[in-house]
Parts: C-alpha cells; structure tokens; sequence
C-alpha cells in the first residue's frame, strides 16, 4: 500500500458541501491500495501509522506516535498516488488496485483503524472529497508498505 502522511493540527473531509470527518492535532493519512495488497498489507500500514513517532516531545523532537499523543487519524482513499508519469503528460494509473479491491482494502483499514485507535475519521473512497488540512511542521512522509 502507498500511503501520505501529513502531520496536522486538523483536517476534514468534505463532500457535497457536508463535512463527513473531522480531526484536531493528529495525521491525516492518503491511501492507496496496491494490486498485490491484502487485508494483512493494510494491518502493516495501519501498525506502522499507529507506531511512527512524527510527533514532538517535551524537547521539541519527533519522537512520539499517534498512540502515545492520543492525536486523531484521518483516512482518505486517494488512488492518485499510484501514478505513473514517466511518459508523455496524462498519467497513468495502472498501478493502482482494481477499485474492487480498492473499495474493500480501504474499509477494511478504516474499520480495523477503529478498533485500535480512539479518533479515527475517514472518506468516502470514489467519492469526490474536498480535503483541507493545515499542515503541521510540516511533516510530511511517503510510505510504501508490502
């Protein structure tokens, strides 16, 4: 799976002019499925965002996780960021998960999210999103998880 991680001191997800989520200081977390990704894929990135000390400490330094701040987690499907653009000008998406595959592999992240971690907000995956978010930092960290 591919994922974007934004440190934030919030973010939300808005379609059709209704809010669906919300979080205060957390991660806001882009997500894409892979073809070869399965649900033990998803519980990797979802242990590694849970575990991944982005967050400052009494000294100033990156050095605690989402579960020991008690941040929110934001979830948003975003197949975009399996796009290949090294030829011509259109990219391709053909690295990205079958939507089927897609669609279930997000829920799947999202629920199982839910279980382990208190403040979990998500998209709509294949939903048209407008998603604002105000930077925290800023960090920001590419994931790629097999």
């Amino acid at each position: 799976m591919l994922a974007l991680v934004q440190r934030v001191k919030s973010a939300s997800v808005t379609i059709s002019d209704t809010e669906v989520a919300r979080i205060q200081a957390g991660m806001m977390v882009l997500v894409c499925a892979e073809p070869s990704d399965t649900p033990e894929t998803a519980d990797n990135l979802l242990n590694k965002l849970l575990k991944l000390r982005i967050f400052d400490d009494e000294d100033g330094k990156m050095n605690l996780s989402l579960q020991q701040t008690q941040g929110g987690l934001l979830l948003v499907s975003q197949f975009t960021l399996a796009a290949d653009t090294s030829r011509g000008n259109r990219p391709s998406f053909m690295r990205a998960a079958p939507p089927e595959l897609g669609r279930f592999l997000f829920t799947y992240l999202v629920d199982k999210a839910k279980t382990m971690h208190h403040t979990v907000g998500a998209g709509v995956f294949g939903a048209d999103m407008q998603v604002a978010l105000v930077n925290n930092g800023p960090v920001t960290l590419p994931l790629h998880i097999q």
